[in-house]
């Protein structure tokens, strides 16, 4: 994971990145039950370089559903991985299922 990706251990920890970033957030919600973890650790790597590339532009949050419920139930997530874009703490895009760097652009490009 790259070190451009936060992550929270917690709603309160979630909420202050938040609250803190100046740029949109990509919010990718992780799941840790077993038919989770492999496509969750497939998009980490997808993640961290999405977050490499748009340094400045977007800032990361890798967010584990199971330690940050207030934010995965505020934003609608039922399954992992998932991602919602965040402008001003407004979900302007959602996302769901594994996803290529490519894609990843698309869906970010679309609305950055």
């Amino acid at each position: 994971m790259a070190k451009r990706v936060h992550q929270p251990r917690e709603d309160a920890e979630f909420d202050f990145i938040l609250g803190m970033s100046g740029v949109p957030v990509l919010a990718y919600f992780t799941g840790t039950w077993p038919k989770a973890i492999e496509p969750c650790r497939a998009m980490d790597l997808v993640v961290g370089g999405i977050a490499d590339e748009y340094t400045g532009r977007l800032t990361a949050v890798r967010t584990d559903i199971t330690r940050c419920p207030s934010a995965t139930k505020r934003y609608g997530i039922t399954g992992a991985p998932s991602y919602v874009l965040l402008k001003e703490g407004e979900a302007v895009a959602h996302g769901t299922e594994p996803m290529t760097i490519t894609e990843v652009r698309k869906f970010l490009d679309g609305h950055l």
